[in-house]
This record gives C-alpha cells, sequence and structure tokens, in this order.
C-alpha cells in the first residue's frame, strides 16, 4: 500500500470510530445490529467490497437491508461475482475489518491481508460495486458510508441502484459480470417474459372463477410491496392485489410478513375472513423471502400454511417431472443425466423430507444458515433448498444450463423437420 492510499484511509475511516463495546460478526446474512450503531461497520464494508472487487477482478454487490428484522435495525452484505454470498473464506477477516479499533489497526489488517491475498492494491486496478438498499429510514445515511468506504481504495467506483429488493441486487451483480444488462428495468423484462413463458405451458384449464385466479400479496411494508405495484402494471396474465405496500402508513415488518406469518400461523395485519379461500401470499422487508397460505371459512385467525418446506416439495415434484420429459425426448442422443438434490437442515419437517425419498430424490442435509444451505445445493446440477420462512431458491449449474441450452437448439431443430 502506498502512502497516499494509507492517507486516505486513515483520513476517511477517522470519519467512521466504531461503536465503543461493540462486537459485531458478519453471520449468515451479513452484520446486523441496531442501525444507530452500524455507519462504522457499513463503511468499512464499502473497502471490503472494494478488496474484492480487486480480488475477482469482478463487479462485487453491497446490500443495505435487515431483511425481517424490526424496522429500528439494519445490516450490510456483499453479493459475489456469481450472485450469490460473500465467499466464506473471507467472512474471518470481515469480523477483524468491522472491529479494528483505530485508523491505524484498520490500515495494518488491510495491508496484511491484501499481501496475503495477492491483492492488486496499487491504485492501478478498477473496482466497481453496486449498491442497494431497501426501504428503512435508515438506509439513506448508512449508504452514504458505504459510499465513502469504497471512495476510500483508490480506484474503486460506487454505482447507487437506488431501492431494491435483495434479489433484484444479487442479479443485477450476476447479470453485470456476464456482460449483460443489468437495470431494474432489464430485471423486470427478464422476470415477465420467463413468467410469461411458463403460464404459456399451462393446460388451458376453461373457464376460471375470479377466486381461483386472485392473488392477495402482504408487502410487509417494505421494499417488495413497492416493487410488486410495478409488476402489477405490467402483468396482465395474474390479478394480483398488494396489500402493506408500504404507502398505507404500517409499519416494516410489524404484524406482517413472511417471517411473522410463518412463525405465528396467523394472518397478517389487513387480512381477514373476507379473504376465505382466496390465494394469498407474504414476503419479508426486503422480499428474498416468501410464503403462501389460505384463510379458512370458518377460522380467520389460523391459516392454512404453505411453508418453504412445502415450496421446496412443490418445485421438486415439478422439476422431476419436466426432467424426466426432456429425458425421453433426449433418449440416445446425450446420456447426460442431471443430477437433482433438495438440500434442508435438521429443523426442516420431518415428513417433508420423508416425502422428497419417497419420490426418489436425494435429500441431503446442511448446517442451519443460508450460506451453508447455498453452498450444499451449488453441488448438483439442479439444487433446491428452502427454509420453512421461505428463504430459499433453486440453483443451476453452469454445466446443465449449457446443456439444456443445446438440447433446446436441437428440439427446435427436429420439431421444425416435421413439418
Amino acid at each position: 500500500m502506498n502512502e497516499d492510499q494509507k492517507s486516505l484511509i486513515l483520513k476517511s475511516s477517522s470519519h467512521f470510530p466504531p461503536p465503543p463495546g461493540v462486537k459485531l460478526s458478519y453471520g449468515t446474512a451479513g452484520f446486523r445490529a441496531d442501525a444507530s450503531i452500524l455507519q462504522s461497520t457499513v463503511y468499512r464494508v464499502g473497502i471490503l467490497a472494494a478488496l474484492r472487487s480487486l480480488k475477482t477482478q469482478c463487479v462485487i454487490g453491497l446490500m443495505i437491508t435487515a431483511s425481517h428484522n424490526k424496522v429500528t435495525d439494519n445490516g450490510v452484505k456483499i453479493a459475489d461475482p456469481s450472485g450469490g454470498m460473500l465467499s466464506q473464506d473471507w467472512e474471518p477477516f470481515s469480523d477483524q475489518l468491522a472491529n479494528a479499533p483505530d485508523p491505524q489497526s484498520l490500515v495494518s489488517l488491510i495491508e496484511e491481508f491484501v499481501k496475503k491475498e495477492k491483492i492488486p492494491f496499487n491504485g492501478k486496478h478498477p473496482a466497481e460495486i453496486l449498491l442497494g438498499r431497501d426501504t428503512r429510514p435508515s438506509g439513506e445515511s448508512l449508504l452514504e458510508a458505504a459510499k465513502q468506504g469504497i471512495s476510500a481504495v483508490v480506484g474503486a467506483v460506487a454505482h447507487d441502484m437506488g431501492i431494491l429488493t435483495t434479489p433484484q441486487l444479487h442479479w443485477m451483480v450476476r447479470a453485470r459480470n456476464k456482460g449483460l444488462k443489468a437495470t431494474e428495468s432489464d430485471y423486470f423484462e427478464q422476470l415477465l417474459s420467463s413468467f410469461r413463458c411458463l403460464m404459456n405451458l399451462i393446460p388451458d384449464r376453461g373457464t376460471s372463477n375470479e377466486t381461483e385466479d386472485k392473488l392477495i400479496v402482504d408487502g410487509a411494508n417494505g421494499v417488495g410491496g413497492e416493487k410488486l405495484e410495478v409488476i402489477k402494471e405490467k402483468l396482465n396474465e395474474l390479478d394480483i392485489e398488494v396489500r402493506n405496500s408500504g404507502k398505507e402508513g404500517g409499519v416494516l415488518n410489524e404484524g406482517v410478513g413472511a417471517d411473522f406469518v410463518q412463525k405465528e400461523k396467523v394472518v397478517p395485519h389487513g387480512f381477514g375472513s373476507n379473504h376465505a379461500g382466496i390465494r394469498c401470499a407474504s414476503l419479508d422487508g426486503d422480499a428474498d423471502r416468501l410464503v403462501y397460505f389460505l384463510v379458512p371459512p370458518n377460522n380467520c385467525s389460523k391459516i392454512d400454511l404453505v411453508d418453504g418446506d412445502k415450496i421446496l416439495s412443490l418445485f421438486a415434484v415439478f422439476i422431476k417431472e419436466q426432467l424426466s420429459i426432456l429425458e425421453e425426448d433426449t433418449k440416445g442422443s446425450n446420456n447426460y443425466k442431471a443430477r437433482l438434490g433438495a438440500v434442508q437442515t435438521a429443523y426442516a419437517n420431518g415428513a417433508s423430507t420423508y416425502y422428497l425419498r419417497h419420490l426418489g430424490l436425494e435429500v441431503a442435509l446442511a448446517p442451519t444458515g443460508v450460506k451453508f444451505l447455498h453452498e450444499k445445493a451449488a453441488q448438483y446440477d439442479i439444487g433446491i433448498y428452502f427454509e420453512a420462512n421461505g428463504h430459499g431458491t433453486i440453483l443451476f449449474s453452469e454445466r446443465f444450463l449449457s446443456w439444456l441450452e443445446d438440447k433446446n437448439q436441437e428440439l427446435s431443430s427436429t420439431h421444425e423437420g416435421l413439418y
């Protein structure tokens, strides 16, 4: 580290002293705490993001959110080049960085780490970080702290992507590193295009009633409700009604949201007996959790819940069926067989684990925490994981996606020859 770089970090970090007596740790979801004590931590995560970008020579994401936590909390986490979570190898350094007691200690830690990781830290290499935040009141000031941390690294550039859901930021990071367009409008365009393709595959059900077609979504008074309103304007295929969008004056995650609904097994604020029989869903504060529920006709205080374990099972059944069809269509042309796996923790509903195994699916167990589930799921061609709270996803390996693209072209040309 040259003297100019050292001086820049020493000077800027002096404006963000760590709170006395507080020790923070980069957990499954990054750093989280009361927003009033996070300025120093977020500033230092800005430096961390810049170093990660220099190390990987890729675009990195930095998201400011506390997900399902109360509105007075906030947090910060890193998105790696793949769009996944920060490599676990860097977590010990992130803890040391956040808890360094003074600017000189901070500089010493950085110097040592840069040397160990062989990071090109000479001001001659660019670093690029995409910034996002949810709707929390503390988000704006913490975003500024992150920008200051990024600016403390010579050659690092921060791009404020605005108020986003956590999945949006992860998608943008992945898209940018693949050389694709990565604005919010690009995100909506890809999401809606894919959804319409899926809807076109549904067999004609004949006539349907209003109750069957309607979906009411609890936005947890957070960013998810706000973004769903945008999607609603662009999507005519679904009758969506958004409740608790944040515009009605409700409090973020208070009596609403996926975490509340899943734990309490009751309807969120704004839902009642008049919604009986209608499909309902709840997001959390940053829209990376999702659960579905139905309000029984005779008891609006309790619900029929479709939690993460059930969502995982539904996805697994659907994908298994699609793979069987695909393998039948391509029999003899390629012996490649995709490995499909479901990943759960010891806290998963035992009945769901039995059900998945009874279907002949491979079920793996991982330690509690999304980062462990994600890591295990990435070992499959198609890996599915969902926690009971609705936090989860489906991962497709690059090998499988490449094979799928080849099969798509092969089948298209074959079918064209039939006409």
